[in-house]
């Protein structure tokens, strides 16, 4: 029994750890990522030229720790909001959609984002695994001129 608590004492101190790391990885990055906008909409901006389009994605696979295995096992019991897996998914749309934006680092902006989000392993081959797919258009611009330039040979 005393080695049931101090393995679940281990993973919840080691689990916590790895998720406020990985919350601060995420910050950080996110902030680096400056205001290049994602959006869902379909389409560009009007008052743009779209000089090129790309599609892009990010994916990521995010395992719960067994702590959080343990917790869930009782809210499945009692019923009520699965806490420790809403943060697994936080974890994984955010670095998928981090993952997408830094495998375009021109891009001006991101249309038309897509999530999708699949359960590898669960109950069957242990501690369920959340894999998170992020896919959009990444799209450059053409550069804007000044009011009142001219093209030449125009």
């Amino acid at each position: 029994m005393e080695w049931v608590l101090l393995l679940l004492a281990l993973g919840f101190f080691c689990g916590r750890l790895a998720e406020s790391r990985h919350f601060r990885s995420l910050e950080a990055r996110e902030s680096a990522c400056g205001g290049v906008p994602v959006t869902t909409l379909h389409r560009p901006p009007p008052d743009r030229v779209v000089e090129s389009a790309t599609l892009v994605c990010g994916s990521v696979v995010v395992a719960v720790d067994y702590f959080k295995m343990f917790l869930a096992g009782f809210r499945l019991f009692f019923g009520g909001e699965l806490r420790s897996y809403s943060s697994l998914l936080e974890r994984a749309r955010r670095e998928a959609i981090l993952r997408l934006r830094e495998s375009a680092p021109d891009a001006d902006f991101f249309i038309n984002l897509r999530l999708e989000a699949s359960d590898l392993g669960g109950k069957a081959r242990g501690a369920p695994n959340v894999e998170m797919l992020a896919y959009a258009t990444a799209l450059k611009f053409r550069p804007e001129r000044p009011p009142g330039e001219t093209v030449r040979g125009a």
